[in-house]
């Protein structure tokens, strides 16, 4: 019988995660309240999707979400949406109510071992990779997370002889509790989301739950390329595994003589594949390769089938993704670019001149090193959206900038801008929000005005 069997449930959010643990925890025996601040005419389809389900079982509350849903309530689900600091989660913590997510419950009941993957940038690119090196072995691997559907729809299908491949951010992680992933990586920490976590410490404090609860037999994977990874290694329980660009490491995966090598922490070392075999641009992506070729390992998949996952694999939609080259000018989508860490990395990942579309909406970020290295490299910016305003102001007297409203205005500047040989570049460095309902639909508005140029 399952933990959730006769449990009171309420789950906030009706986005993906919300309605898959919704169906999930009614299956298992639990009384489900689901309840989102929009209203029943924005969620039909969502409504129709669970109309099977039994309505003793069910209840909605929708466009608001009342303190009267705690009552008698057993355990709070929190969607990604929503953050700890919300009235009803505060609320339900001084209650004492547990709170938990689709993620953390999957994490619980799964039979298959789980490779987890967090950090501020690069998490969906070492995810897919490490799902396609895993596809590439004899093993059944799953991948999800915080990418693709949920993973507790695909829970009865799971065997203990299958590999899961988890992407989570700190949204989902921050309310995991006596619970990690068997491997578990950070990849980097920097700034991010501060305007849900408010501090680095709670950021870092969310982050550090992947490591937080391993067992002294599991594996944790961190960057020694970056010191807030690094900061992280006070939670590791077990065996702690490095991937570096810059130096060799003990046990990991490292780059020396121009290929990839890996360690085994008893002096043991293997020239896994050259440099030249990764099809990604960006020595960013270089870190992602060694994060996933050092889990991968760790996870018992073959050396074989993490060469042909390097050599198969070209990228994640979004992320420095080639759109068109047009009369000589060379067309990037870079949409997942939300912070400007991300926005610094597409950079120097061109030696060419670049003209350059950022803006969005800010999440209270530092933005002094990107103006620093917008003025150096870039041959033109052109800013659009909520931010244009603050990024024209931060960039250095005598950039060349062109402000103007939608992206669809910053790519016919870009291409008037542009000459043979140059690449434009959309790497925001904000989120979508102020203009569309994430970054997917802008990446996919950017591919589309940039086809339809003549």
């Amino acid at each position: 019988m399952d933990t959730l069997n006769g449990k009171r449930l309420v789950i906030l959010g009706m986005a993906r995660q919300g309605t898959a643990l919704a169906r999930f925890a009614v299956e298992a025996g639990a009384f489900v309240t689901l309840s989102d601040l929009r209203p029943a005419a924005k969620l039909r389809d969502t409504l129709a999707s669970l109309a099977d389900l039994p309505a003793g079982r069910l209840r909605f509350v929708l466009g608001e979400h009342p303190l009267s849903l705690l009552d008698g309530c057993d355990l709070l689900a929190l969607s990604g949406g929503v953050a700890l600091d919300s009235p009803l989660a505060v609320e339900a913590q001084r209650r004492g109510i547990p709170l938990t997510n689709d993620s953390l419950e999957f994490m619980r009941r799964t039979p298959a071992p789980v490779i987890g993957i967090t950090g501020s940038a690069g998490k969906t690119t070492t995810t897919a990779l490490v799902g396609q090196m895993g596809q590439k072995s004899d093993r059944h691997t799953w991948i999800g997370g915080n990418i693709g559907r949920p993973l507790l729809i695909d829970l009865p299908q799971i065997s203990a002889g299958d590999l899961v491949v988890m992407e989570l951010s700190s949204f989902q992680l921050e309310v995991w509790d006596q619970c990690s992933p068997p491997f578990a990586a950070v990849l980097n920490l920097t700034p991010n989301h501060l305007d849900r976590h408010h501090t680095m410490t709670a950021y870092a404090e969310a982050k550090g739950n992947i490591l937080r609860y391993q067992r002294p037999e599991d594996v944790a994977v961190l960057s020694a390329d970056d010191l807030g990874a690094q900061g992280m290694s006070d939670l590791v329980q077990g065996r702690l595994r490095l991937f570096s660009a810059t130096q060799p490491v003990a046990d990991g995966a490292f780059v020396r003589d121009g290929h990839i090598r890996l360690s085994d922490g008893r002096g043991g070392e293997t020239a896994l594949c050259p440099l030249a075999t990764i099809r990604l641009l960006g020595a960013h992506n270089i870190l992602n390769v060694l994060a996933a070729v050092t889990l991968a390992d760790s996870a018992g998949i073959p050396h074989d089938a993490i060469r042909e996952g390097i050599q198969m694999f070209d990228g994640v939609p979004h992320r420095l993704e080639m759109v068109r080259r047009l009369d000589g000018v060379q067309y990037f989508n870079d949409s997942i670019a939300t912070a400007p860490e991300r926005a610094l990395a597409a950079l120097a990942a061109f030696d060419e001149p670049i003209i350059l579309l950022a803006g969005g909406r800010d999440k209270e970020m530092v933005w002094e090193e990107w103006a620093r290295q917008v003025a150096k490299r870039v041959k033109h910016v052109v800013l659009f959206g909520e931010l244009a305003p603050a990024l024209a102001r931060r960039l250095p007297a005598g950039t060349p900038l062109t402000r103007v409203d939608t992206l669809a205005e910053a790519v016919a500047v870009a291409q008037a801008e542009a000459a043979a040989g140059d690449v434009v570049l959309l790497s925001p460095g904000g989120t979508s929000f102020d203009s569309y309902t994430d970054f997917v639909e802008r990446g996919e508005h950017f591919r589309l005005l940039v086809k339809e140029l003549e």
